[in-house]
């Protein structure tokens, strides 16, 4: 399980390593080119709903509790296409 920290003084958001590779390159993406979108993330446990805004001026760490996973393509279009809606990048399941 991988771990999203998230601003100063951070907040720790728990996500599978997996899905946190995925979503590190398309939001590292965004803030190269100086955009911001938000994340919704939703606990497995509680169902609640977070919505973190995420802009080159918030401090972001990805750590991962093992290597990098091999990236889905089609998985990578899905958020990225997310992360230019509207409606900002959601956790999407991984297509078959």
């Amino acid at each position: 399980m991988g771990t999203l920290h998230y601003g100063a003084p951070s907040v720790a958001v728990p996500i599978d390593d997996r899905t946190l590779a995925h979503l590190e390159l398309v939001i590292v993406a965004k803030l190269r080119r100086r955009e911001s979108t938000s994340l919704a993330v939703i606990d497995d446990d509680t169902k609640r709903r977070q919505a973190l805004w995420l802009s080159p001026a918030i401090t972001l760490r990805f750590e991962y509790d093992g290597p990098m996973p091999e990236i889905n393509k089609a998985w990578l279009q899905d958020l990225v296409d997310s992360a230019n809606s509207p409606g900002g990048l959601r956790l999407l399941p991984e297509p078959g």
